[in-house]
């Protein structure tokens, strides 16, 4: 369920403005820190911190790349 969220999260993150990616930065942080997932947690918390820069914003969507990528490694 996490790496769904993240994915939706990933693709919303991008074009949305400061209001929007501070709310989605705060979920996906709590959902992150849920599961173990400390570095998308953290990378989170700096979105909440300077929502306004993006290489913060390309580093989540390959954070999360890496966690559905070991979520479905550990799946096989």
């Amino acid at each position: 369920m996490f790496v769904q969220q993240a994915l939706s999260v990933r693709e919303k993150m991008a074009d949305a403005d400061v209001k929007e990616r501070l709310l989605l930065a705060h979920g996906l942080k709590g959902s992150a820190r849920g599961i173990g997932a400390f570095a998308v947690a953290d990378c989170a918390t700096e979105i909440e911190n300077r929502p306004d820069d993006n290489r913060v914003v390309k580093r989540l969507a390959l954070l999360i790349e890496d966690v559905r990528d070991f979520v479905a490694a550990i799946n096989r």
